[in-house]
């Protein structure tokens, strides 16, 4: 499937992704394409560290930034992750919901106030590799710690109890996702509040997405366009079994997958070159 639509937007919206996309083509200067990394730029693997993104997708992301204003990826992933798997695109990169950010071939700068945390958060990790199931994935993100429990979901009470007392324990927050349960600092940083100041200035802006921490950019792209009618925006949802109806039935747009997506991307690219 190329692209749908779910009816969660004016009535003067267009009706599919190809529609959508020859509207923004005509203001791409003023637009802004934010994505999530994995499950919409990548397939989700058991491995976390073994995931890369779409090949098509890839190369759209490189050829889309030379013609829009700006391309960022918002990730759950650190930026020095994003930037092996992206290579040299000219892209934004928001790492761990926004604690970290780069701009291009910029430094990374850490949100100051979850740098104290970098100790706890690597005891924390040692912790949940001595104490939870040796089938729990523990990935270690030096501001976060995410306990992947994919190839065990059966373990998932478990991994939930542990992790939820552990941040009340620390005063830590939650975050759930695909078969995962991430434990941050008490930070306010969010997919939401990234988007929210990243299109302020912005005329047009898609977000692609395909987990629950995406709702919150979801969110923000409808509260620009509530206060802007003028602003353009298109929430973009990757559907997979794993959120349902979550994440898809929030979104204007859905895609089968990465791969669907990777194709929407490569044609959008060729069609504004």
């Amino acid at each position: 499937m190329r692209g749908s639509d779910h009816g969660h937007g004016r009535d003067d919206r267009p009706l599919n992704a190809e529609s959508a996309w020859r509207l923004t083509a005509d203001r791409a200067n003023e637009c802004v394409l934010f994505f999530d990394f994995d499950g919409t730029l990548a397939p989700v693997a058991d491995d976390p560290t073994a995931v890369r993104p779409v090949p098509r997708a890839l190369s759209a992301i490189d050829a889309l930034a030379r013609v829009v204003r700006r391309v960022a990826i918002v990730s759950a992933r650190p930026v020095d992750f994003l930037r092996d798997r992206l290579g040299a695109a000219d892209v934004d990169l928001y790492g761990l919901y926004g604690l970290e950010h780069s701009h291009g071939s910029g430094p990374t700068v850490t949100e100051p106030a979850a740098l104290p945390w970098v100790p706890a958060m690597a005891d924390l990790a040692d912790r949940a590799r001595a104490e939870l199931p040796a089938e729990i994935l523990v990935e270690y993100k030096r501001l976060s710690v995410a306990l992947h429990y994919r190839t065990a979901p059966e373990l998932a009470g478990e991994v939930e109890r542990w992790g939820n007392a552990e941040a009340e324990r620390l005063g830590l927050r939650t975050q759930t996702g695909r078969m995962v349960l991430e434990l941050k600092p008490p930070v306010d940083r969010d997919k939401g509040l990234v988007i929210g100041e990243a299109v302020a200035s912005a005329g047009c802006a898609w977000y692609f997405g395909d987990d629950v921490s995406d709702l919150k950019a979801f969110a923000a792209l409808r509260d620009r366009q509530e206060r802007d009618p003028s602003f353009f925006g298109v929430c973009v949802a990757v559907a997979n079994p794993e959120t349902g109806q979550a994440v898809a039935g929030a979104a204007d747009l859905t895609f089968d997958s990465p791969e669907a997506l990777g194709d929407f991307l490569d044609d959008a690219a060729a069609s504004v070159r």
